[in-house]
């Protein structure tokens, strides 16, 4: 990866973040299945320790079931303002090697450090040296996928994990996907790469022997971006503060809401936390979406964008009330509600938009 015109991109990621904190935070927890979340009826596993994973624990799945799998599973709740402070401190660490940096939560992100300004040679001892001060300062692991496009360095990181690094070069960049599973793919989710194997295409060499118009016409937009990856062609470049798009809030309920005031109430509790984030950020949004997820694991969304942005705590309620009032009378009971803000633009404080909607009694 020594060609001037090749870009020399990193992929961060902290190695099982959430659950690493905790137990570098608690070193009783150190060497146990441990899961960031809560154990009750309705909880869900946010993130798992590798020691919980080699039971098959993972994020996002019931607390029961992860129990089940792994009876000495050790709950934690999380502590996301920890969260939050130790990746911006790993963030500064990364600010002293390049300046563009795109985050893509709290735990990974894009480095390019094609010229760093430490004067690095080659992005792998780059990657080497930030994963070495990560470590330093923080008492954290991470890995790290080395490539010359995003796509790849997103692929190579979890190569080696925990705690080590891979280079895809350009020379080795068609014959790794050729090889990889598509359903491993970045961005190939579990009912696509389905779709892809009923249509034979099990293997990043199914995917490129597909024309283009074979991929457009099955994969819609997305067919054009099969077509690129599977041939290494990843043309985005790392972008730096790129903009909020959204902030949203959602929560699982311990039992079933079934009335319609029970479900009123959650849902202005979510849209109080949204606004707290708007208001301390100064970002309004225009669009609002409700979302609402039934005891059997159904979703459905309620949106509408205004003429303006949202600009009032109480005009949040209110919208949020009327949206998920539009899904009543309810089947069966709900087990989570939530809000989102989106479509963000300037706050206009003097223009206030008549939603003509029923008002809603927030008391």
């Amino acid at each position: 990866m020594g060609q001037a015109n090749v870009r020399k991109i990193i992929h961060i990621d902290m190695d099982a973040f959430y659950a690493s904190v905790e137990q570098r935070d608690d070193p009783g927890l150190r060497g146990r299945p441990v899961a960031v979340g809560h154990a009750a009826k309705r909880g869900v596993v946010a993130a798992a320790s590798y020691e919980a994973r080699t039971f098959g624990v993972r994020s996002a799945m019931p607390s029961a079931i992860a129990l089940r799998q792994c009876p000495d599973l050790v709950f934690v709740p999380p502590r996301f303002e920890v969260y939050r402070a130790v990746s911006e401190q790993i963030r500064r660490i990364f600010a002293d090697y390049t300046p563009l940096i795109e985050p893509l939560s709290l735990d990974e992100a894009y480095l390019d450090v094609s010229e760093n300004l430490r004067g690095i040679p080659t992005a792998s001892a780059t990657a080497k040296a930030i994963r070495a001060q990560i470590f330093a300062e923080t008492g954290l692991t991470a890995s790290a996928g080395i490539s010359y496009n995003k796509f790849l360095a997103k692929l190579a990181s979890d190569h080696r994990k925990p705690n080590g690094q891979f280079v895809i070069t350009p020379e080795m960049g068609p014959a790794f996907i050729a090889e990889l599973p598509v359903a491993k793919f970045h961005g190939v989710g579990p009912v696509t790469a389905e779709k892809m194997k009923t249509l034979g295409i099990n293997t990043g060499a199914d995917l490129r022997d597909k024309s283009l118009a074979f991929l457009q016409q099955h994969f819609g937009k997305s067919g054009a971006w099969y077509f690129a990856i599977a041939r290494g062609d990843d043309d985005r470049r790392v972008m730096p503060n790129r903009p909020r798009k959204s902030s949203g809030s959602e929560t699982t309920f311990s039992e079933d809401l079934t009335s319609p005031a029970d479900i009123e109430a959650g849902i202005i509790a979510m849209a109080d936390d949204v606004w707290a984030w708007c208001e301390k950020h100064q970002m309004f949004g225009q669009t609002v979406t409700v979302k609402i997820k039934y005891a059997d694991f159904r979703q459905a969304t309620r949106s509408r964008t205004l003429r303006v942005p949202v600009c009032t705590h109480q005009e949040l309620k209110e919208v949020s009330v009327a949206l998920v009032r539009s899904v009543y009378p309810v089947a069966m009971g709900i087990r989570l509600v939530g809000v989102t803000v989106s479509s963000f633009g300037k706050k206009m404080a003097e223009e206030q938009l008549d939603l003509e909607l029923p008002k809603v009694s927030t008391a």
